[in-house]
């Protein structure tokens, strides 16, 4: 995919820096998976001769920063000022400057990503729609050493990822920035985050809370509780009926879609990144036996489970 130069955003990080814009471009991103990238800011900042100033203001772009080191941010007619570190959020339609007050001690990492990127049907997160997201709500979170380690864990992960050949990469790299997005939004007063939410609104957030405390599965010792609709909903303490009803209006999906969609995404990373074998990988994601995982992997995929782990 080449650059179109009319991207303002590309055109204002490279225009003091020595390196060609399509440079910074990532691989593998098919055009119908809209558009992602990452970047260290450090290494991007190696880059420029005077300290840096780039602005975030593409119209196009979602953005989450980290920001280690001191530094002012600029949007609307705020300026915040960073002494250590900071989690910053901010829609397309907010003009937003970040500007490094010592290059030599800067460090951090941001990402970039369009609502084609994170669309409903890849997604549980309607961008428009998100909290962190909103124009009028706080988008500079100071934080502490121990919980920026903790996001910088995160963006490593994703920068090994986007580098990678696997084929699943960017479902991967959708499920990382998710885990972004709802650590700002634990950094939003609970008040704030639901004020606006409706009953549905809140038991779709809450189900889906649910089912993705249930991953990654990263130990043979670990299984999943809750399989099926009725399980969510008896943990909701509601009718499965009304959970099925809700989750349809809100997401266009059943509850048994989605959490077969969560499954199959968990159970080709374990056949492709993990050396357990068939068996351990059913039991782990909630089959008792090993006929019933295989029959649902290739009713998702078309494919036997062995055949794509090849």
């Amino acid at each position: 995919m080449r650059l179109n130069f009319t991207d303002k955003f590309y055109n204002a990080i490279t225009s003091e820096a020595k390196v060609e814009a399509n440079s910074l471009l990532p691989g593998g991103l098919k055009k119908e998976l809209g558009h992602f990238n990452v970047f260290n800011i450090s290494e991007l900042f190696e880059n420029f001769e005077e300290k840096p100033e780039i602005p975030y203001a593409s119209r196009v772009y979602y953005k989450i920063i980290l920001i280690q080191g001191k530094s002012s941010v600029q949007y609307g007619d705020k300026v915040i000022q960073i002494e250590e570190n900071a989690l910053l959020f901010a829609a397309p339609e907010t003009a937003c400057y970040y500007v490094s007050q010592d290059t030599n001690k800067q460090a951090g990492q941001f990402c970039v990503f369009t609502t084609d990127f994170f669309m409903k049907e890849k997604s549980r997160f309607d961008l428009d729609k998100t909290q962190i997201f909103q124009v009028n709500e706080k988008l500079v979170f100071e934080i502490k050493d121990e919980e920026a380690n903790q996001i910088q864990q995160i963006f490593k992960k994703i920068q090994s990822e986007i580098h990678s050949s696997y084929t699943f990469k960017y479902d991967l790299i959708r499920n990382y920035v998710s885990e972004l997005i709802h650590y700002g939004q634990k950094l939003q007063p609970a008040a704030t985050l639901y004020c606006n939410y409706n009953s549905a609104a809140r038991v779709t957030s809450l189900f889906l809370e649910l089912l993705e405390r249930q991953y990654p599965i990263d130990s043979m010792r670990q299984r999943l509780e809750l399989k099926t609709a009725k399980d969510f909903a008896d943990r909701l303490s509601i009718h499965v009926n009304h959970l099925n009803k809700v989750l349809k209006e809100n997401t266009g999906k059943t509850t048994t879609e989605i959490i077969s969609s969560r499954l199959i995404i968990e159970a080709k990373l374990l056949l492709k990144e993990s050396d357990w074998n068939v068996s351990e990988i059913a039991y782990a994601l909630g089959f008792d036996e090993l006929s019933h995982f295989s029959h649902f992997f290739k009713k998702q995929t078309s494919v036997t489970a062995l055949a794509f782990r090849k």
